[in-house]
């Protein structure tokens, strides 16, 4: 199964759009937002591209607990399972403990992919290119045997995503 994962978009909807349709076309069977929507129009670009899709809120999202009902939001630390695999997901690294297959997080707006034990911590980094000219978005994909996590970057002037791969092999109790 392929899974791709946004964070941060803040109010760069146009940015928000482009690691969407990058990650549809790249064949995302469900999307994840790491937190820091902050634009509604975001949650209706998600909602509107007919992929499965859940979004934790972060700490710029308060606001948006009007439209709960609207669309899949849900608290921190939520707990989720898609392909035989248990998620945890949330917007500040908190609850970074171990206790699921894969964490994912947002908020330092820092690509993170390390694998620890049985856990794969992930962080698709910042869409919205505040912190640093790129935008950034990741794609998950999930076997039986492997984790493979493609991180997508790309430097606000360009047109093209770069990729960049990383593979672990996953170890099952």
């Amino acid at each position: 199964m392929k899974i791709g994962i946004i964070s941060d978009t803040h109010s760069k909807v146009k940015m928000a759009k482009n690691a969407i349709n990058l990650l549809i076309e790249s064949g995302a069977e469900f999307i994840i937002h790491a937190g820091d929507i902050v634009e509604r129009e975001t949650l209706e670009l998600l909602k509107n591209s007919k992929v499965p899709y859940i979004a934790v809120y972060g700490n710029n999202d308060a606001h948006l607990a009007e439209v709960h009902s609207k669309y899949n939001l849900v608290q921190e630390p939520h707990y989720f399972k898609l392909a035989d695999t248990k998620f945890k997901l949330m917007h500040l690294p908190f609850y970074m403990a171990p206790d699921a297959d894969v964490v994912i997080f947002g908020h330092t707006h820092i690509f993170e992919s390390d694998f620890n034990g049985k856990t794969l911590f992930l962080n698709p980094g910042e869409v919205c290119a505040r912190n640093k000219p790129i935008s950034e978005c990741a794609m998950l994909e999930i076997s039986q045997s492997h984790f493979n996590v493609s991180y997508f970057s790309r430097d606000k002037k360009d047109i093209e995503f770069r990729q960049q791969l990383f593979s672990y092999e996953r170890i099952r109790s």
